[in-house]
């Protein structure tokens, strides 16, 4: 199958769907809405996205969607290795206590919403109630947002008391009421007040994805519909969206000046000459970008090499060595000016189990030891080297590359291969096969039979044999229970799930994000395996108010042991990706963090679309 993706002006469909945009509450058409565009990106996501307000997501394919569209105080400069922050709304770096307790911000006057008919034809300035209310929001019993755990870490003032005497009362959210560490001092001037030191806060403000300023007219006036209606500041708005189809965002015709800027290292010399190429450019350089969803790798990869894709994420591993052959770009590939971007991802590939699952859960030392040996008997080199093509290496802790407590050189059980060491914990905590059908019952002698979730394309097919023929062969059974992403992502935070293998990837530098996955206040958000430690929770409390340093490394090391001797996660591999463009794709650089990079692409050159 070849899957065709829309060409690059918008066909008689889009056109219709555009001139309907304000029956649905998008920003209505306009002369710039349906010109048809000059420069255009088109490429796939390879997972359907959930929806765009920011509140509410938390899935990855969202989120590059919502960072393109809202905009935070702070984001990160997009040519320096290592990462560093740098104003993007904010008007200059914040004013910070010696104890790190009081932040002040101050919001950059003439920055404005993307024009939407919620207000009702009148520019919106941005400003600093704004991030008051936005922030609200993730407290907002009613909201369920996924990020409540992150945002209630950082203590501010009175939030947190607030929601618990909500959840109480049961009453509804008073936007309008003053809380002590969240105000607006004035129209410009935002502070945070915090209850403990933490030294990182910019970090978590700069995931603007998450954070992104929304106005409080449209998530009012689309009350029930806000998933469907994003309107931020950023230099996207969206256009057209057929769900888990396509995504088109055009670009802001009311975006405020900004122009391209960045401070590479002085030895970077790509950063430089990119740097070179693009300074004082004014952003975004295209005029929009259509997004599939296309599940499967081979139409993916298919329409990519066809010309139908200016840009293929992640190059399928299926594929990766027509690619790469012996490490360096296919010449039938180079010939074409096709460009490769290879890089080792700040991600991790893990299976979760549920704790609070009568089979695989527990703390008891039988049911640590069911855990332990699953991972022993997890061949990650076989997956890595087969199944991902080598695209991977394995992962020996929780903590991700280019992030502060990552260490190439450490060393655990979490990276053995250990089958004999398998089948000896399962017969010495009971787990043997009474019946001779060759499969281990339960201690207790009831019938032993594992279940994961899954995807039911053909990449996750391959990894999913290779681990159960992993787990036959030291006597266990595992069943798969197939279902779209969104759909599995659900099961798992409701905890209706019993094993799950899926990925996370670090929006930030700082570790404290790895760490929140064994916190138990983050069960539901982020500790996807429910998991539940007092001694996991004090290192996670004492490391968010620890500057970097020896002591706080320490913590993190010590994170590691327990993590490896509770297992309730096996953490697999870190992911090499390698992302492909077309030679008129200029100025890529895949972000170590940030999710947004459209608008510092430029689209040269390029041929006219192929017909449909």
């Amino acid at each position: 199958m070849t899957f065709r993706a829309p060409s690059g002006g918008p066909s008689r469909r889009d056109v219709l769907a555009l001139a309907g945009l304000s029956g649905l509450g998008l920003p209505g058409p306009d002369a710039h809405a349906l010109t048809p565009p000059k420069k255009v990106l088109r490429y796939a996501f390879r997972v359907a996205e959930t929806g765009f307000d920011p509140a509410r997501i938390s899935d990855l394919y969202s989120r590059i969607i919502t960072a393109h569209i809202f905009e935070g105080l702070y984001t990160y400069d997009p040519l320096a290795r290592p990462a560093r922050l740098k104003p993007l709304v904010a008007d200059g770096m914040p004013e910070v206590s010696d104890d790190f307790k009081v932040w002040t911000m101050r919001v950059r006057p003439g920055i404005h919403f993307s024009a939407d008919p919620v207000f009702k034809g009148q520019p919106r300035e941005l400003v600093a109630e704004d991030f008051v209310y936005s922030w609200k929001r993730f407290a907002d019993p009613e909201v369920a947002s996924p990020s409540w755990s992150e945002l209630e870490e950082l203590g501010i003032l009175g939030l947190a008391e607030y929601r618990a005497s909500l959840l109480r009362t049961k009453t509804p959210f008073d936007y309008d009421r003053p809380i002590e560490g969240l105000r607006a001092l004035d129209r410009y001037t935002l502070q945070i007040r915090l209850r403990e030191t933490r030294p990182r806060l910019m970090e978590v403000f700069a995931q603007i994805d998450t954070y992104g300023a929304v106005a409080r007219e449209v998530i009012e006036g689309y009350f029930g519909e806000t998933m469907e209606h994003p309107v931020g500041t950023g230099p996207f708005v969206l256009a057209a969206w057929r769900r888990s189809s396509l995504i088109t965002l055009n670009r802001n015709p009311h975006y405020r000046e900004r122009y391209y800027d960045a401070q590479p290292a002085p030895d970077d010399k790509e950063g430089q000459a990119l740097l070179a190429r693009f300074k004082g450019r004014r952003l975004p350089m295209i005029d929009q970008v259509q997004v599939a969803i296309i599940e499967e790798s081979q139409p993916r990869w298919l329409s990519f090499l066809n010309g139908q894709f200016d840009f293929l994420e992640r190059t399928p591993e299926d594929f990766i060595q027509q690619v790469l052959p012996q490490g360096r770009l296919a010449p039938n590939l180079a010939s074409q000016g096709i460009q490769a971007y290879r890089a080792l991802l700040a991600d991790v590939l893990f299976t979760v189990f549920n704790m609070d699952d009568p089979v695989v859960g527990g703390y008891t030392p039988a049911r640590v030891a069911l855990r332990r040996a699953i991972a022993l008997a997890t061949d990650c080199g076989r997956e890595i080297s087969l199944g991902r093509r080598g695209q991977a290496i394995p992962a020996q802790s929780p903590y991700l590359p280019h992030t502060t407590a990552y260490d190439p050189a450490y060393k655990s059980e979490m990276g053995d291969f250990d089958p004999a060491r398998a089948k000896a914990l399962l017969d010495l905590y009971g787990y043997r096969d009474r019946d001779g059908d060759g499969w281990r019952e339960d201690p207790d002698g009831r019938q032993l039979v594992l279940e994961s979730l899954t995807t039911p394309d053909g990449f996750q097919r391959q990894i999913d044999e290779i681990w159960q023929k992993n787990l036959a062969a030291v006597g266990l059974r595992v069943q798969f229970r197939t279902g779209k992403w969104p759909e599995n992502f659900k099961a798992l935070r409701a905890g209706h799930y019993m094993i799950w293998s899926l990925a996370v990837s670090a929006a930030k530098p700082d570790s404290q994000d790895a760490l929140a996955s064994f916190h138990s206040g983050h069960v539901g958000a982020s500790n996807y395996a429910r998991f539940r430690l007092p001694a996991l929770d004090q290192l996670f409390e004492q490391a968010a108010g620890l500057p970097d340093g020896p002591q706080r490394l320490a913590l993190f090391r010590e994170s590691k042991r327990l993590a490896t001797a509770y297992m309730p996660y096996k953490y697999r591999g870190h992911r090499y990706v390698t992302d492909l463009a077309h030679p008129w794709v200029q100025g890529y650089r895949r972000p170590l963090f940030a999710m947004h990079w459209w608008e510092c692409v430029d689209i040269v050159g390029a041929p006219p679309p192929r017909p449909e």
